[in-house]
């Protein structure tokens, strides 16, 4: 049996490469352990349901705030990635089958959350013909039996490999958010995400919108990997010429020595630069701090983002 608590086992395709050198946290990185009595209610929760979090799997700096607050990012089909991206540490390998119990299992736990907003996400299965899109529906579909209010947002893989079909299944269960990150610039692809393309995640959102206008989408990138300013710009165009919605970008933060390097940690202010940026582009919303991730603060910039849509068309 694998032990993915080794990072070794965890990242076998890692292994071969020389460290790189982590450098000091400053001080805008820096978050409190995780102590809370919410944090622990949550956290028995998930186990008590035998869900996987990406916020554990991924080392998310925001679990502590997250969890002591009630919101968790659920992972589901596991917690074995088919892909090896040299920035993540979700751990890579064999997936074992999927659990058909699981969509239930989720929409359980959201429940007794009492979650108004959830955000599933779920590892890359690059195994199944369909890349995960029926499971991703189904839970989608069960979530809305058991808690009818609260608002679905989910964080998809590329299903780069899949016929258009997985695609439309996963429009057609309405989730509320479709998300779907392109992680870095393009130039960057073949050393940080060696298995996706930037034009196929690209046209994936665009796709989203042409099935369903009505349907917010979101997209992210990390920076701090070797990235240009101009280049981010860049990439923002790319997302407003998809009708993109939602914007975050965050700092990225090097799991293990062995993962991609941190080439430079990204100020507070040139965060402010890129908000504004894209504020100006035409983004609904726009979440862009060293300490963003995809799913932070979800909940309420989900409620942030419907209201700038009525503003923008007028209704509020």
């Amino acid at each position: 049996m694998r032990d993915l608590k080794m990072p070794g086992e965890r990242h076998p395709e890692k292994a071969h490469r020389a460290d790189n050198a982590q450098p000091k946290k400053p001080d805008w990185i820096r978050v409190k352990a995780p102590v809370s009595e919410g944090y622990k209610k949550t956290r028995d929760i998930l186990k008590t349901n035998k869900l996987v979090t990406v916020c554990e799997e991924a080392g998310c700096p925001n679990v502590g705030e997250c969890w002591s607050q009630g919101h968790a990012t659920m992972m589901i089909m596991g917690e074995i990635c088919t892909r090896g991206c040299s920035f993540c540490n979700v751990a890579t390998g064999r997936p074992d089958a999927l659990d058909v119990f699981e969509p239930g299992r989720v929409a359980h736990a959201v429940e007794t959350l009492g979650l108004n907003h959830v955000v599933i996400t779920s590892v890359d299965r690059d195994d199944l013909d369909d890349g995960g899109a029926e499971h991703f529906a189904q839970t989608i579909r069960a979530i809305r039996h058991r808690s009818p209010d609260t608002t679905i947002e989910i964080l998809t893989p590329d299903f780069l490999k899949c016929e258009p079909a997985a695609l439309e299944k996963v429009v057609e269960a309405r989730p509320d958010v479709f998300n779907h990150n392109l992680e870095t610039v393009p130039g960057l692809y073949p050393g940080v995400r060696p298995g996706a393309r930037y034009f196929h995640s690209l046209r994936l959102l665009q796709r989203v919108k042409e099935l369903d206008p009505s349907m917010f989408t979101k997209s992210g990138i990390m920076v701090g990997l070797g990235e240009e300013a101009p280049q981010v710009r860049q990439v923002m165009d790319d997302m407003r010429s998809a009708d993109v919605d939602f914007l975050t970008i965050g700092q990225y933060l090097q799991p293990t020595p062995k993962h991609h390097a941190v080439m430079r940690f990204v100020t507070p202010d040139e965060f402010r630069d890129y908000e504004k940026s894209a504020y100006g582009k035409g983004f609904l919303m726009v979440s862009a701090t060293p300490l963003t991730r995809s799913s932070y603060h979800a909940g309420d910039d989900f409620a942030r983002l419907r209201e700038n849509r009525l503003k923008k068309l007028g209704l509020s």
